[in-house]
């Protein structure tokens, strides 16, 4: 397992009060010892450096044409970028850049069938109409508003019979869709009918497909995945933004307690149903994912069950999550995202201080251990998900951490 990850030697707390640091300790001994918001005054250089960077590599030097649209590894997620920089430093070029990426990938995206928002055409119709209403410009808002009433369930239009349940490919990532629409524009956006209709579909197959202990379950490609990307942790954590029925709750209470239940004696969770294998601790399969939505159930429910194993879950993270990878999917930006909402829910001082040791850990370590080949920046090593693209993304939340939201995951 060690292979995956890099022992996790920084002390597990530091006071902000701890006092000044020899002269003569390492860099990141240094950051550990700095009071937060001189650290975040170093991620936010960074941050706009890397966002420079992931501009000039994914746009400027693609002579602005896109070929993959998708927020996931492509165009999109450079727009996503933008649109963070803009709601933390509040540069209107941040935000224009954002939108002419966006059309570019509205027009790269129509003969697409992927309707979800980190893979598919709904997340270039939601980001582009919160981005052109940010923008103040009503034409583009009414065009990206009615193209995404074009991938929507309705009566005439429905999502596609053969779509899966999952998060990256599925309903569920078309039903995200929404929500972040109705956030950032306003309830309504999209008419509760509309999405109550696809968290009933979605409620339905999970019951016809779930038995004994666990009410609801789900598989992509043949597997019972469990973790945020393919499995149950995504999809409960998507419907968890719903009104829901007390049966409903209880169900999605229940489906909970189940995986709580099967976690490995090491505290991490199984990647799908029946896996033995404790190798995982990505956001996409194993405790970061399922973090997420544990910290996001006992905001909803209130059990403190479900806070309890969010922080049991948040140790492994802790413990085994300095990833040999920069990316959001699965390496140490994504998984700093777990220390940030644990101490948005806990308001306890640990896990601000280790959501700084993660990211100081990138800012200190990471382009030199990607140079000298022992840390990987991905295969589109600019992209949101896999690459720096997701660590600028991360260095831009670290400087307002009470907006701090994994991106496409946490609303």
């Amino acid at each position: 397992m060690a292979d995956r990850f890099f022992p996790n030697e920084m002390p597990d707390y530091i006071p902000e009060t701890s006092g000044i640091i020899s002269e003569t300790a390492d860099g990141l001994t240094k950051l550990l010892h700095l009071p937060f918001k001189s650290v975040c005054e170093l991620l936010k250089n960074s941050a706009l450096d890397l966002k420079d960077a992931v501009v000039r590599e994914t746009w400027i030097n693609s002579e602005k044409r896109v070929q993959d649209y998708t927020l996931y590894t492509g165009a999109l997620g450079t727009a996503f970028l933008l649109f963070k920089a803009y709601q933390v430093i509040s540069d209107k070029h941040d935000l224009a850049l954002s939108s002419q990426i966006i059309k570019a990938c509205d027009s790269a995206s129509r003969a697409s069938k992927n309707v979800t928002f980190i893979c598919g055409r709904s997340g270039v119709c939601a980001l582009g109409a919160v981005v052109a209403k940010q923008a103040g410009d009503e034409h583009l808002f009414s065009h990206y508003l009615s193209e995404f009433n074009q991938c929507h369930w309705s009566e005439q239009i429905r999502l596609p019979s053969d779509l899966p349940y999952e998060l990256l490919y599925g309903k569920v990532g078309f039903l995200w869709s929404c929500s972040f629409l109705n956030k950032h524009i306003g309830e309504g956006t999209v008419s509760n009918s509309t999405m109550r209709e696809i968290f009933a579909d979605i409620i339905k197959a999970g019951r016809n497909s779930g038995k004994g202990r666990c009410p609801l379950m789900y598989e992509w490609h043949g597997k019972k995945y469990w973790g945020a990307a393919h499995g149950l942790a995504g999809i409960l954590h998507v419907l968890m933004d719903m009104q829901m029925t007390t049966d409903e709750q209880e169900d999605v209470k229940s489906v909970l307690r189940y995986m709580i239940k099967g976690r490995f004696p090491s505290g991490n969770y199984p990647s799908s149903e029946g896996s033995e294998s404790d190798r995982l601790v990505h956001w996409c399969h194993g405790a970061p994912g399922i973090t997420l939505t544990l910290a996001k159930a006992y905001q909803v429910f209130g059990n403190k069950e479900f806070l309890q194993a969010a922080v049991d879950a948040g140790e492994v993270v802790w413990n085994r999550g300095l990833l040999k990878r920069v990316g959001i999917c699965h390496g140490i930006s994504g998984n700093t995202y777990v220390f940030l909402a644990l101490y948005r829910i806990t308001g306890d001082a640990k896990y601000l201080y280790r959501a700084k040791a993660f990211a100081s850990f990138l800012l200190d370590k990471s382009q030199r251990l990607i140079a000298e080949g022992f840390m990987h920046c991905g295969d589109r090593p600019y992209s949101l998900f896999e690459g720096l693209g997701g660590t600028a993304h991360l260095f831009f939340d670290m400087i307002e951490t009470a907006e701090a939201r994994f991106p496409a995951y946490e609303l």
